[in-house]
Protein backbone atom coordinates (compact mmCIF):
# COMPACT_ATOMS: atom_id res chain seq x y z
CA UNK A 1 0.00 0.00 0.00
CA UNK A 2 1.36 3.38 -1.04
CA UNK A 3 -0.27 6.13 1.01
CA UNK A 4 -0.76 9.44 -0.82
CA UNK A 5 -0.54 12.86 0.79
CA UNK A 6 -3.86 14.29 1.96
CA UNK A 7 -3.37 17.92 0.87
CA UNK A 8 -5.06 19.28 -2.25
CA UNK A 9 -8.20 17.19 -1.95
CA UNK A 10 -10.11 19.76 0.15
CA UNK A 11 -11.26 16.95 2.43
CA UNK A 12 -12.29 14.45 -0.26
CA UNK A 13 -9.18 12.29 0.04
CA UNK A 14 -9.91 11.63 3.70
CA UNK A 15 -12.72 9.31 2.58
CA UNK A 16 -11.91 5.86 1.23
CA UNK A 17 -14.77 4.73 -1.01
CA UNK A 18 -12.60 4.83 -4.15
CA UNK A 19 -10.02 2.67 -2.34
CA UNK A 20 -12.69 0.10 -1.51
CA UNK A 21 -13.87 0.06 -5.12
CA UNK A 22 -10.35 -0.69 -6.37
CA UNK A 23 -9.87 -3.40 -3.76
CA UNK A 24 -13.15 -5.15 -4.63
CA UNK A 25 -12.47 -5.03 -8.37
CA UNK A 26 -8.94 -6.34 -7.88
CA UNK A 27 -10.24 -9.17 -5.74
CA UNK A 28 -12.94 -10.12 -8.25
CA UNK A 29 -10.51 -10.07 -11.19
CA UNK A 30 -7.63 -11.60 -9.22
CA UNK A 31 -5.22 -9.07 -10.73
CA UNK A 32 -3.99 -5.56 -10.00
CA UNK A 33 -6.29 -2.83 -11.32
CA UNK A 34 -6.12 0.92 -11.72
CA UNK A 35 -9.38 2.77 -11.01
CA UNK A 36 -9.76 6.29 -12.39
CA UNK A 37 -12.95 8.23 -11.74
CA UNK A 38 -14.18 10.67 -14.36
CA UNK A 39 -15.16 14.14 -13.25
CA UNK A 40 -18.80 13.04 -13.68
CA UNK A 41 -18.15 10.16 -11.27
CA UNK A 42 -16.47 12.49 -8.83
CA UNK A 43 -19.27 15.08 -8.78
CA UNK A 44 -22.09 12.52 -8.78
CA UNK A 45 -20.71 10.29 -6.03
CA UNK A 46 -19.04 12.77 -3.74
CA UNK A 47 -19.44 13.74 -0.11
CA UNK A 48 -21.23 17.07 0.02
CA UNK A 49 -20.90 20.05 2.30
CA UNK A 50 -24.01 20.43 4.47
CA UNK A 51 -26.73 22.79 3.37
CA UNK A 52 -27.61 25.27 6.09
CA UNK A 53 -30.47 27.55 7.10
CA UNK A 54 -29.64 30.29 9.57
CA UNK A 55 -31.87 32.68 11.49
CA UNK A 56 -30.57 35.92 12.99
CA UNK A 57 -32.45 38.34 15.23
CA UNK A 58 -31.43 41.27 17.41
CA UNK A 59 -33.02 43.88 19.66
CA UNK A 60 -31.11 47.13 19.35
CA UNK A 61 -30.82 50.17 21.58
CA UNK A 62 -31.05 53.83 20.68
CA UNK A 63 -27.47 53.73 19.41
CA UNK A 64 -28.27 50.90 17.02
CA UNK A 65 -26.11 48.36 18.84
CA UNK A 66 -27.61 45.03 19.97
CA UNK A 67 -28.91 44.64 23.49
CA UNK A 68 -29.92 41.05 22.73
CA UNK A 69 -28.83 38.74 19.92
CA UNK A 70 -30.32 35.39 18.85
CA UNK A 71 -28.78 33.09 16.23
CA UNK A 72 -30.06 29.71 15.05
CA UNK A 73 -28.23 27.30 12.75
CA UNK A 74 -29.67 24.16 11.18
CA UNK A 75 -27.43 21.89 9.10
CA UNK A 76 -26.57 18.22 8.61
CA UNK A 77 -23.68 16.75 10.57
CA UNK A 78 -20.96 14.65 8.96
CA UNK A 79 -21.71 11.76 11.35
CA UNK A 80 -25.00 11.24 9.46
CA UNK A 81 -23.00 9.63 6.65
CA UNK A 82 -22.40 6.52 8.78
CA UNK A 83 -25.57 6.75 10.87
CA UNK A 84 -28.77 7.88 9.16
CA UNK A 85 -30.44 8.51 12.53
CA UNK A 86 -28.04 11.32 13.41
CA UNK A 87 -30.03 14.57 13.28
CA UNK A 88 -27.67 16.99 15.00
CA UNK A 89 -24.15 18.05 14.01
CA UNK A 90 -21.18 17.30 16.22
CA UNK A 91 -19.89 19.78 18.76
CA UNK A 92 -16.80 20.40 16.64
CA UNK A 93 -19.03 21.42 13.72
CA UNK A 94 -21.13 23.68 15.95
CA UNK A 95 -18.12 25.41 17.43
CA UNK A 96 -16.69 26.42 14.05
CA UNK A 97 -17.67 30.07 14.03
CA UNK A 98 -20.98 29.68 15.87
CA UNK A 99 -20.34 29.40 19.61
CA UNK A 100 -17.33 31.73 19.48
CA UNK A 101 -18.81 34.98 18.14
CA UNK A 102 -16.58 37.62 19.79
CA UNK A 103 -19.07 40.47 20.10
CA UNK A 104 -19.52 42.28 23.40
CA UNK A 105 -23.32 41.89 23.62
CA UNK A 106 -25.18 41.83 26.97
CA UNK A 107 -27.52 38.98 25.97
CA UNK A 108 -26.31 36.48 23.37
CA UNK A 109 -27.88 33.13 22.56
CA UNK A 110 -26.72 30.57 19.97
CA UNK A 111 -28.92 27.59 19.02
CA UNK A 112 -28.61 24.58 16.72
CA UNK A 113 -31.54 22.59 15.33
CA UNK A 114 -32.07 19.12 13.87
CA UNK A 115 -31.68 18.35 10.16
CA UNK A 116 -31.89 15.01 8.37
CA UNK A 117 -29.27 14.37 5.69
CA UNK A 118 -30.32 13.00 2.29
CA UNK A 119 -26.82 12.82 0.80
CA UNK A 120 -23.40 11.85 2.11
CA UNK A 121 -22.01 14.71 4.17
CA UNK A 122 -18.32 15.58 4.08
CA UNK A 123 -15.94 18.47 4.57
CA UNK A 124 -15.21 21.50 2.43
CA UNK A 125 -12.41 24.03 2.85
CA UNK A 126 -13.01 25.73 6.26
CA UNK A 127 -16.01 23.43 6.93
CA UNK A 128 -18.93 24.94 8.86
CA UNK A 129 -17.15 28.26 9.32
CA UNK A 130 -18.33 28.99 5.77
CA UNK A 131 -22.03 29.43 6.47
CA UNK A 132 -21.62 30.58 10.07
CA UNK A 133 -19.37 33.46 9.04
CA UNK A 134 -21.74 34.27 6.17
CA UNK A 135 -24.70 34.59 8.53
CA UNK A 136 -22.96 36.53 11.30
CA UNK A 137 -21.05 38.91 9.03
CA UNK A 138 -23.99 39.56 6.69
CA UNK A 139 -26.28 40.27 9.64
CA UNK A 140 -23.70 42.56 11.23
CA UNK A 141 -23.50 44.56 7.99
CA UNK A 142 -27.29 44.72 7.87
CA UNK A 143 -27.42 46.06 11.44
CA UNK A 144 -24.77 48.64 10.63
CA UNK A 145 -26.76 49.98 7.69
CA UNK A 146 -29.94 50.02 9.78
CA UNK A 147 -28.07 52.07 12.36
CA UNK A 148 -26.70 54.35 9.60
CA UNK A 149 -23.19 53.53 10.80
CA UNK A 150 -20.07 52.61 8.85
CA UNK A 151 -19.87 48.76 8.83
CA UNK A 152 -16.20 48.64 9.83
CA UNK A 153 -16.65 51.04 12.74
CA UNK A 154 -19.86 49.26 13.74
CA UNK A 155 -18.09 45.90 13.95
CA UNK A 156 -15.22 47.38 15.95
CA UNK A 157 -17.80 48.73 18.39
CA UNK A 158 -19.42 45.28 18.67
CA UNK A 159 -16.05 43.66 19.37
CA UNK A 160 -15.59 46.09 22.24
CA UNK A 161 -12.48 46.49 24.40
CA UNK A 162 -9.35 44.46 23.79
CA UNK A 163 -9.59 41.24 25.80
CA UNK A 164 -8.93 37.55 25.71
CA UNK A 165 -12.23 35.68 25.66
CA UNK A 166 -12.47 32.53 27.77
CA UNK A 167 -15.05 30.57 25.80
CA UNK A 168 -16.18 27.59 27.84
CA UNK A 169 -17.21 24.37 26.15
CA UNK A 170 -15.75 21.21 24.74
CA UNK A 171 -12.23 20.45 23.59
CA UNK A 172 -13.32 21.33 20.06
CA UNK A 173 -14.20 24.91 20.91
CA UNK A 174 -10.66 26.12 20.19
CA UNK A 175 -9.82 23.58 17.45
CA UNK A 176 -8.40 21.32 20.13
CA UNK A 177 -5.75 23.87 21.09
CA UNK A 178 -5.13 25.22 24.56
CA UNK A 179 -6.87 28.51 25.32
CA UNK A 180 -3.78 29.45 27.32
CA UNK A 181 -1.56 29.08 24.25
CA UNK A 182 -4.14 30.17 21.68
CA UNK A 183 -6.61 32.54 23.38
CA UNK A 184 -9.29 34.33 21.39
CA UNK A 185 -7.59 37.73 21.38
CA UNK A 186 -9.92 40.49 20.21
CA UNK A 187 -6.95 42.87 19.84
CA UNK A 188 -5.64 40.69 17.02
CA UNK A 189 -9.05 40.65 15.35
CA UNK A 190 -9.28 44.42 15.67
CA UNK A 191 -5.81 44.80 14.16
CA UNK A 192 -6.56 42.88 10.94
CA UNK A 193 -9.78 44.87 10.54
CA UNK A 194 -7.94 48.16 10.89
CA UNK A 195 -5.22 47.07 8.47
CA UNK A 196 -7.59 45.90 5.74
CA UNK A 197 -9.65 49.09 6.08
CA UNK A 198 -6.50 51.19 5.66
CA UNK A 199 -5.07 49.19 2.76
CA UNK A 200 -8.35 49.13 0.82
CA UNK A 201 -9.01 52.84 1.23
CA UNK A 202 -12.22 52.01 3.06
CA UNK A 203 -14.54 54.99 3.34
CA UNK A 204 -12.87 56.91 0.50
CA UNK A 205 -15.16 57.49 -2.48
CA UNK A 206 -14.10 56.27 -5.89
CA UNK A 207 -15.59 55.96 -9.37
CA UNK A 208 -17.90 52.93 -9.62
CA UNK A 209 -16.49 51.80 -6.26
CA UNK A 210 -18.59 49.49 -4.06
CA UNK A 211 -16.84 47.81 -1.17
CA UNK A 212 -17.91 45.12 1.27
CA UNK A 213 -16.21 44.01 4.45
CA UNK A 214 -16.16 40.95 6.72
CA UNK A 215 -13.85 39.47 9.38
CA UNK A 216 -13.64 36.05 11.00
CA UNK A 217 -11.37 33.91 13.17
CA UNK A 218 -11.02 30.26 12.24
CA UNK A 219 -8.33 27.64 12.78
CA UNK A 220 -6.75 30.01 15.33
CA UNK A 221 -6.11 32.65 12.63
CA UNK A 222 -7.62 36.13 12.28
CA UNK A 223 -8.65 37.30 8.81
CA UNK A 224 -10.37 40.46 7.55
CA UNK A 225 -11.35 40.92 3.91
CA UNK A 226 -12.58 43.80 1.76
CA UNK A 227 -14.02 43.01 -1.68
CA UNK A 228 -14.62 45.54 -4.43
CA UNK A 229 -17.40 44.71 -6.90
CA UNK A 230 -18.86 45.97 -10.13
CA UNK A 231 -22.28 44.78 -11.31
CA UNK A 232 -22.71 45.05 -15.07
CA UNK A 233 -25.95 45.75 -16.96
CA UNK A 234 -26.61 41.99 -17.22
CA UNK A 235 -26.47 41.57 -13.45
CA UNK A 236 -23.11 39.79 -13.49
CA UNK A 237 -20.79 40.44 -10.56
CA UNK A 238 -17.17 41.31 -11.32
CA UNK A 239 -14.43 41.67 -8.71
CA UNK A 240 -11.75 44.23 -9.57
CA UNK A 241 -9.91 44.04 -6.24
CA UNK A 242 -9.68 42.04 -3.00
CA UNK A 243 -7.72 43.05 0.08
CA UNK A 244 -7.06 40.59 2.89
CA UNK A 245 -5.25 41.06 6.20
CA UNK A 246 -4.18 37.93 8.08
CA UNK A 247 -2.69 37.30 11.51
CA UNK A 248 -1.65 33.64 11.64
CA UNK A 249 0.93 34.07 14.39
CA UNK A 250 4.52 33.18 13.59
CA UNK A 251 4.99 32.87 9.82
CA UNK A 252 7.66 30.53 8.45
CA UNK A 253 6.98 30.99 4.71
CA UNK A 254 5.30 34.32 3.82
CA UNK A 255 4.95 33.37 0.15
CA UNK A 256 2.98 30.23 1.00
CA UNK A 257 0.68 32.29 3.23
CA UNK A 258 0.00 34.70 0.37
CA UNK A 259 -0.66 31.84 -2.04
CA UNK A 260 -3.17 30.28 0.36
CA UNK A 261 -5.03 33.56 0.86
CA UNK A 262 -5.04 34.32 -2.87
CA UNK A 263 -6.38 30.83 -3.53
CA UNK A 264 -9.03 31.29 -0.86
CA UNK A 265 -10.31 34.41 -2.66
CA UNK A 266 -10.72 32.52 -5.95
CA UNK A 267 -12.20 29.50 -4.14
CA UNK A 268 -14.61 31.79 -2.25
CA UNK A 269 -15.62 33.47 -5.50
CA UNK A 270 -16.59 30.10 -6.98
CA UNK A 271 -18.63 29.16 -3.93
CA UNK A 272 -20.41 32.51 -3.65
CA UNK A 273 -21.21 32.99 -7.33
CA UNK A 274 -21.82 29.44 -8.58
CA UNK A 275 -21.48 26.75 -5.90
CA UNK A 276 -24.70 24.73 -5.91
CA UNK A 277 -25.40 20.99 -5.86
CA UNK A 278 -28.96 19.74 -6.41
CA UNK A 279 -30.52 16.29 -6.68
CA UNK A 280 -33.53 14.75 -8.42
CA UNK A 281 -34.88 11.36 -7.33
CA UNK A 282 -31.71 10.70 -5.41
CA UNK A 283 -29.34 11.48 -8.30
CA UNK A 284 -27.06 14.52 -8.40
CA UNK A 285 -27.97 16.83 -11.28
CA UNK A 286 -24.55 18.40 -11.79
CA UNK A 287 -22.01 16.50 -13.87
CA UNK A 288 -19.12 18.71 -15.02
CA UNK A 289 -17.99 22.31 -15.34
CA UNK A 290 -20.82 23.09 -17.77
CA UNK A 291 -23.39 22.86 -14.95
CA UNK A 292 -21.12 23.11 -11.91
CA UNK A 293 -18.93 26.07 -12.90
CA UNK A 294 -16.00 27.52 -11.02
CA UNK A 295 -14.61 31.04 -11.33
CA UNK A 296 -12.80 31.45 -14.65
CA UNK A 297 -10.36 34.25 -15.37
CA UNK A 298 -13.09 36.67 -16.46
CA UNK A 299 -14.96 36.27 -13.16
CA UNK A 300 -12.15 35.68 -10.67
CA UNK A 301 -10.71 38.65 -8.72
CA UNK A 302 -8.45 40.72 -10.96
CA UNK A 303 -6.13 41.77 -8.16
CA UNK A 304 -5.64 40.25 -4.70
CA UNK A 305 -3.53 42.01 -2.08
CA UNK A 306 -2.56 40.02 1.03
CA UNK A 307 -1.20 41.84 4.06
CA UNK A 308 0.48 39.68 6.69
CA UNK A 309 0.56 40.90 10.29
CA UNK A 310 3.95 40.41 11.90
CA UNK A 311 3.42 38.42 15.09
CA UNK A 312 5.39 36.36 17.59
CA UNK A 313 2.26 34.40 18.61
CA UNK A 314 2.33 30.61 18.06
CA UNK A 315 1.79 29.57 14.42
CA UNK A 316 -1.78 28.86 13.30
CA UNK A 317 -3.63 27.70 10.18
CA UNK A 318 -3.58 29.41 6.78
CA UNK A 319 -5.07 26.83 4.40
CA UNK A 320 -8.68 27.45 5.40
CA UNK A 321 -9.17 30.78 7.28
CA UNK A 322 -9.25 32.92 4.13
CA UNK A 323 -12.51 31.36 2.91
CA UNK A 324 -15.13 32.22 5.60
CA UNK A 325 -15.03 36.04 5.39
CA UNK A 326 -14.94 36.14 1.59
CA UNK A 327 -18.58 35.41 0.70
CA UNK A 328 -20.08 37.85 3.25
CA UNK A 329 -17.61 40.56 2.19
CA UNK A 330 -18.59 39.97 -1.45
CA UNK A 331 -22.32 40.00 -0.70
CA UNK A 332 -21.98 43.09 1.50
CA UNK A 333 -20.29 44.79 -1.47
CA UNK A 334 -23.12 43.69 -3.75
CA UNK A 335 -25.55 45.36 -1.32
CA UNK A 336 -23.46 48.52 -1.39
CA UNK A 337 -23.58 48.47 -5.20
CA UNK A 338 -27.21 47.51 -5.77
CA UNK A 339 -29.13 47.92 -2.51
CA UNK A 340 -30.09 44.23 -2.71
CA UNK A 341 -29.23 41.98 0.23
CA UNK A 342 -28.19 38.40 -0.53
CA UNK A 343 -30.03 36.02 1.78
CA UNK A 344 -29.30 32.90 -0.25
CA UNK A 345 -26.31 31.59 -2.17
CA UNK A 346 -25.15 31.20 -4.88
CA UNK A 347 -25.49 34.75 -6.16
CA UNK A 348 -26.15 33.44 -9.68
CA UNK A 349 -29.74 32.74 -8.52
CA UNK A 350 -30.28 36.38 -7.57
CA UNK A 351 -31.56 39.08 -9.95
CA UNK A 352 -29.37 42.11 -9.43
CA UNK A 353 -30.70 44.32 -12.25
Amino acid sequence: MHVTLLGGGFGRKSFQDFVCEAAVLSQKLATPVKVVWSREDDIGFSYYHPSAALYMKAAVGADGKPLAWLQRSVFQGSASTTDAEVLYPGQDEIDNGWTDVPFNIPNHRAEVGAARANVRIGWLRSVTNIFHAFAVQSFTDELAHAAKTDPVQYQLQLIGPDRKIDFTGTKYLNYGASLDQYPYDTARLRRVIEIVAEKSGWGKPGKKRALGFAAHRSFLTYVATVVEVEVDNKGQVHIPHVWTAVDAGTIVSPDNVRYQLEGAAVFGTSLALFGEITATNGAINQTNFNNYPIARMNRAPRQIDVHIVQSDAPPAGVGEPGVPPFAPALCNAVFAATGKRAKELPLSKMKLV
